[in-house]
């Protein structure tokens, strides 16, 4: 957390010590940017719902912030509410690291990574009775939308427990990605591939013609793609190399377009019907896949 200290003292100029509370937008401007994160809360809310069940007995809340750190959103048992709504844990908080300095919701947004401030490693001190446990959340073209945050009111509150936590609200942040990002394409195919890490969302929208769409921010970094924005049309096939064999998902293409053929008993007209693409689009994916028209090739495994 050192870096975020130096930021909250030397570039956005906070005093650890000052007992100003938390900074809140007004209800029409809370209002305005609900607006703008509709598809977010849409998608998220019900996950929030089922996170709080999980974690709300043990005197956690559950918040919901856009990309600038204002919580747009919470669950909070109604014994607990009077503490968050004290400790500025409410809808219309500005929890940015600019306003508050090393914290949960405005570090994970800072650093764009899944982070644990446990109570005095917050910046300033009327926050360090607190436990943060937070992931951030992007959008279906990689860029950051929000952030996850699930908050304890517990003195007693452990680190192993915190981690234990904040395993949950990254699976959970995880989940909102995918499904706004096959909320985006909805007439596209998806690819999932495989990650390193056990949260990460690694999906590529493709059309018929498996050109790729779109591709989920750790798509992005594992393929080598530009980290945000609109990508450019390319084939799906050339993100897999073939230098040691076909890969999984060519196996798989190869697999549906034999199926085809074979069901239109060798007739690549037909076959493409059945795929609902192109004729010629299907002799193109053949010759990649090195599937010819004759009987011996057809039947080939």
């Amino acid at each position: 957390m050192a870096a975020s200290w130096r930021r909250s003292l030397d570039h956005h100029g906070l005093d650890p010590g000052q007992r100003q509370g938390v900074q809140r937008i007004t209800e029409t401007a809370l209002g305005e940017r609900r607006l703008l994160s509709e598809t977010l809360l849409r998608i998220a809310l019900p996950k929030l719902d089922a996170l709080y069940q999980l974690v709300g007995s043990s005197g956690c809340g559950v918040l919901l912030t856009d990309a600038d750190g204002v919580v747009l959103d919470m669950r909070v048992a109604a014994g607990d509410r009077g503490i968050f709504e004290h400790w500025g844990l409410a809808p219309g908080a500005d929890w940015s690291e600019a306003s508050e300095g090393t914290n949960g919701i405005g570090t994970c947004i800072t650093e764009t990574r899944r982070v644990i401030i446990h109570r005095d490693e917050h910046f300033h001190a009327r926050n360090t009775a607190m436990s943060c446990m937070d992931a951030p959340i992007f959008g279906p073209e990689g860029e950051l939308i929000g952030a996850l945050d699930v908050s304890s009111a517990r003195a007693d509150q452990t680190e192993a427990f915190n981690r234990l936590i904040e395993a949950m609200v990254a699976q959970t942040a995880r989940q909102i990605e995918i499904d706004s990002f096959r909320a985006s394409f909805p007439k596209a195919r998806f690819i999932v591939a495989d990650g390193d890490g056990g949260d990460a969302a690694m999906l590529l929208a493709v059309d018929p013609n498996d050109i790729v769409l779109g591709a989920t921010r750790s798509a992005r970094r594992a393929f080598g793609l530009k980290p945000s924005g609109a990508l450019k049309p390319l084939p799906a096939s050339d993100l897999f190399g073939r230098e040691d064999g076909p890969t999984g998902f060519e196996k798989a293409e190869r697999a549906a377009v034999m199926r085809a053929l074979s069901r239109a008993d060798g007739n690549v007209s037909e076959a493409a019907r059945m795929l609902g693409v192109g004729r010629a689009t299907l002799y193109r994916r053949m010759k990649r896949l090195a599937i010819g028209e004759s009987t011996a090739d057809l039947s080939r495994s």
